[in-house]
């Protein structure tokens, strides 16, 4: 599954982490690893820009924190990122540089690469955001199947064994996910690709393109 490979996803210039990719062919490979490589990078992070906020949290001095919210770790929240309201990061998670974690919004075990939203009511677990994508208002990813089965990333007729349980979606640079969508385990969603609000969405969405429902994916035409 070519397009489903970290290359053709994600801008690797555009996340602080961009080492924990270097051995994976896959995005999801690296889920597993994100709560040590986060403990081993704040370590190491430049002490005049961040600061420890607890153990294993290490936050910019540029970013916004609300009072309200509530940061577990291993965490880091990368320079002029937002964490509104309410949000709760569970832990395991990397906010990237200028990101806006919103109000009564949920991060876990989550690597979101810069400049990306999900400003309201929106469940990130075991998932990977990258560069520019946007979750509308109450959309989610899901990461367990109902059936507690592992997850198989399925693209037609072409499958992938991850051997995961907990396995959110894969979201390419400038995804847009419109509001009150569910991401169902094991989606990926390829670069610049408009997901319709109300969409429930499983399997390997196509780069540029707009996807209305599982029979109807139109490719983008220039205007």
């Amino acid at each position: 599954m070519e397009q489903c490979k970290i290359e053709n996803l994600y801008d690797l210039s555009e996340t602080i982490a961009a080492d924990l990719f270097k051995d994976a062919v896959y995005p999801w490979e690296v889920l597993g690893k994100i709560k040590d490589f986060i403990i081993a990078l704040g370590s190491r992070l430049d002490s005049s820009r961040f600061e420890e906020r607890g153990e294993n949290i290490w936050v910019a001095k540029s970013a916004k924190i609300a009072p309200t919210a509530c940061l577990n770790g291993p965490l880091i929240v990368d320079e002029e990122a937002q964490v509104r309201h309410c949000a709760f990061i569970r832990g395991s998670a990397i906010i990237g540089k200028g990101a806006v974690v919103g109000n009564s919004t949920e991060v876990k075990n989550a690597v979101i690469f810069n400049s990306v939203q999900v400003p309201h009511y929106n469940y990130v677990g075991d998932s990977i955001l990258g560069y520019k994508s946007h979750m509308g208002a109450g959309s989610i990813t899901s990461n367990v199947k109902s059936d507690k089965t592992l997850v198989v990333v399925k693209n037609g007729k072409e499958e992938i064994e991850t051997g995961l349980k907990k396995f959110g979606a894969m979201l390419g640079d400038h995804v847009e996910v419109g509001c009150n969508s569910v991401l169902n385990p094991g989606t990926v969603v390829g670069r610049n690709t408009n997901i319709y609000p109300l969409s429930m969405v499983r399997g390997v969405v196509p780069a540029g393109s707009i996807y209305k429902n599982r029979n109807e994916i139109a490719a983008k035409t220039d205007r």
